[in-house]
């Protein structure tokens, strides 16, 4: 079998540390790789081989946990999941927007989490349970189906102009997080979650720019669900 071949790439990274410096600056790096690395495997060996100090999330790698969010050449994307062969010789790292940096790469995730919790993201029902569990047919499944497969990254959030412009939005996520309760069938509390994105900082902030289900790592049509939330709260009247 041929040996994969490797090459050198150029890693910049928009490198800030509160502590010591008082704005962002680019470091740059020299990067050995092959086609099929991914970005995450480069920061790897910048921190373990090169520079220490080098500051980001990982966890799983598998883009699974949503931990490593971060711009990729001016996209939101999620480090283990995006390709040296994709980017070229020449790749840009910059952490998310709208949100502040504790270091480097990593951003305070805080008032995202806020904006979850704020719709209440868990399912509510105080009906007495049935003797097995609470069943649904196929098609009540698929209504939903669609937004469960969020991960939390924040890459949706952070893409997002509205939410930059003033972070009391509560962003892309919260609401695709809302959207799969509201309309799951077993669920009680729509009228709570649609009358919490009525609000000023709800889903009426939503401009409709698209780059939210452009950034989402798991194809979710994140625009879509906004604008059936929207929908429900018109049919709701609340």
């Amino acid at each position: 079998m041929e040996q994969t071949k490797k090459k050198t790439v150029t890693v910049q990274i928009e490198r800030f540390n509160p502590d010591v410096d008082s704005a962002p600056h680019d470091e740059t790096y020299e990067v050995e790789a092959e086609q099929s690395d991914r970005v995450l495997d480069l920061l790897n060996r910048i921190k373990w081989y090169q520079d220490g100090t080098l500051t980001f999330r990982r966890s799983c790698g598998q883009g699974i946990c949503g931990s490593d969010a971060m711009r990729i050449n001016g996209r939101n994307r999620l480090a283990c999941k995006v390709l040296v062969k994709d980017l070229g010789n020449h790749i840009r790292l910059q952490p998310l927007m709208g949100l502040t940096v504790v270091k480097d790469l990593v951003v305070d995730l805080t008032p995202f989490f806020a904006h979850y919790a704020e719709v209440l993201p868990y399912l509510i029902n105080d009906e007495r349970p049935p003797a097995t569990e609470r069943l649904q047919s196929p098609a009540e499944r698929e209504r939903y189906d669609d937004t469960t497969k969020c991960i939390l990254c924040a890459a949706c959030t952070t893409a997002c102009p509205p939410f930059w412009a003033n972070g009391k939005f509560v962003g892309p996520a919260a609401i695709v997080n809302a959207h799969r309760f509201i309309f799951d069938s077993r669920d009680r509390g729509a009228a709570q979650r649609l009358a919490i994105l009525n609000e000023r900082w709800g889903v009426w902030r939503c401009r409709v720019v698209l780059n939210c289900t452009d950034a989402c790592p798991r194809g979710i049509q994140i625009t879509d669900a906004i604008e059936q939330c929207k929908r429900a709260i018109l049919a709701e009247n609340v």
